[in-house]
């Protein structure tokens, strides 16, 4: 069988137990559905006429004189589609700064540019410059559709004065191996780039803004209503609640100011008052939620009840060490198994968030991988020998770390495979290598862009034993 998001199932249930795999993909594969932007989009506001409907808001196109629709980000493409759908001609102008330019990337009125991720390019620059200088002509009688998802602060990444594209390629690099939390690798990002804490915003002059985001950061609470507005900071277009102080401490929390760049250790420790980010709101934007991380655990729920399958999530807090959760994710593989709690068997486990992996000195890298892959090789390590028993680890928006996979899945008989094969799991973690050792079993998970970036999406199940 095959599905609409993941494009290699007949390899991954060629092998191992294969039923389980097919409950994961499946579920997998609902879920991705559920969570595309486009669909999303769909679901949240529509046309009728002259009139853009929004929930209770609506608002008369005809009043403006112009309008763009700009996006960028993981799933910037879906998006970009959704805004062509929506606004047909009354479209003037698109730009989108993506990732992974897709098949389906054919649009009447939107420029793309295939920025870098997770180290910001040249492409991704003169996209962010475009977009300033359509900025700068937009006045009191025009309308902005932007739309965000996880990605952006690397794909908008336009180095600000005194910087270079190699300065923040390497710090970048320099904040991803140091196992940095995210949003505090986004709170620097978002002080060396020209567009991103209301940067753009500044060269936006009166302007209606409609802002639309794909939320993907843990600890957000899940919307009761995603067609309500809700109070904007952070965004191109909104305003920092992060100063250059706060990242002077987090530079010194994570110890990394010996590392960086010159250009840009001066810039953000010696830093000029007048570079601050924006402190306040500069215009009349409405802010919209696409999604939440909660909302990738709901729609788990949902399609489980779909398959008649029972499904638990576990939390949508995930953070730590992509390799001790995967061994962890073992353990209670084996609980479940051995003792029939805290889950009886057939069931799904669910968990999301952003597990990361610590890498201390670059010589130890002999491979490719992600946080997803790495976690899905610990497990097979820990589950080796549970019967139809199996886990699915993924970043939710196609691409797993330094690879083109969205992840791994790995069951009870992936040790096994591995040793028929010549290949030594423990080895391919510790010189992560991941990619390369379930690239050669076949446990890999391709999808391509999936339209969403809930951060990871990870699904243990555990079917009847005999």
């Amino acid at each position: 069988m095959n599905y609409s998001k993941i494009k290699n199932t007949d390899e991954i249930t060629s092998h191992g137990y294969a039923e389980a795999k097919r409950n994961l993909l499946a579920l997998t594969d609902g879920v991705l559905q559920k969570l595309d932007a486009r669909k999303r989009l769909h679901e949240m506001m529509h046309r009728e006429g002259n009139r853009l409907i929004i929930g209770k808001r609506s608002f008369d196109l005809d009043q403006f004189e112009n309008i763009y629709a700009f996006s960028s980000g993981k799933a910037g493409n879906h998006i970009a589609r959704a805004f062509e759908d929506i606004l047909g001609d009354y479209l003037t102008l698109g730009i989108t700064i993506i990732k992974i330019k897709d098949e389906e990337d054919v649009y009447q009125k939107t420029e793309i540019y295939v920025g870098g991720h997770p180290l910001p390019n040249e492409e991704g620059i003169r996209g962010c410059q475009r977009m300033i200088d359509v900025a700068e002509q937009m006045g009191p009688k025009d309308l902005l559709l932007l739309g965000l998802t996880g990605g952006c602060s690397a794909l908008m990444g336009y180095p600000v004065k005194g910087t270079t594209l190699d300065d923040l390629q390497e710090a970048t690099d320099v904040m991803l191996k140091a196992g940095m939390w995210v949003m505090d690798i986004n709170d620097i990002r978002g002080h060396l780039s020209r567009m991103s804490r209301g940067r753009l915003g500044q060269h936006i002059k009166g302007a209606k803004i409609l802002c639309f985001e794909i939320w993907d950061a843990v600890g957000l609470d899940t919307i009761t209503d995603y067609t309500e507005p809700v109070p904007i900071m952070g965004t191109p277009v909104g305003y920092d609640t992060i100063t250059f102080e706060d990242i002077k401490k987090i530079i010194h929390k994570y110890g990394i100011q010996d590392k960086l760049p010159k250009n840009i250790a001066n810039y953000l420790l010696n830093y000029d008052p007048a570079e601050e980010t924006p402190q306040e709101m500069t215009n009349d934007v409405d802010y919209y939620i696409v999604n939440t991380l909660p909302d990738s655990g709901k729609a788990a729920l949902e399609v489980a009840e779909e398959m008649g399958i029972n499904a638990y999530v576990l939390t949508t807090y995930t953070e730590g060490e992509s390799k001790d959760y995967g061994t962890f994710m073992g353990s209670l593989a084996k609980e479940i198994v051995k003792n029939d709690r805290p889950f009886k068997a057939p069931c799904f486990v669910i968990s999301a968030g952003e597990t990361t992996t610590s890498i201390e000195d670059n010589s130890t890298i002999k491979g490719h991988g992600g946080p997803s892959q790495e976690m899905a090789v610990a497990f097979a390590i820990a589950a080796d020998g549970l019967k139809n028993t199996c886990l699915l680890s993924i970043d939710s928006e196609g691409t797993d770390g330094t690879t083109p996979v969205a992840g791994g899945i790995t069951d009870g008989t992936s040790m096994e495979t591995a040793l028929k094969n010549g290949i030594d799991l423990r080895e391919a973690l510790s010189a992560h290598a991941a990619y390369e050792a379930l690239s050669r079993m076949g446990d890999t998970v391709l999808t391509g862009n999936t339209g969403t970036n809930l951060c990871d999406f990870n699904v243990l199940y555990v079917g009847k034993q005999d």
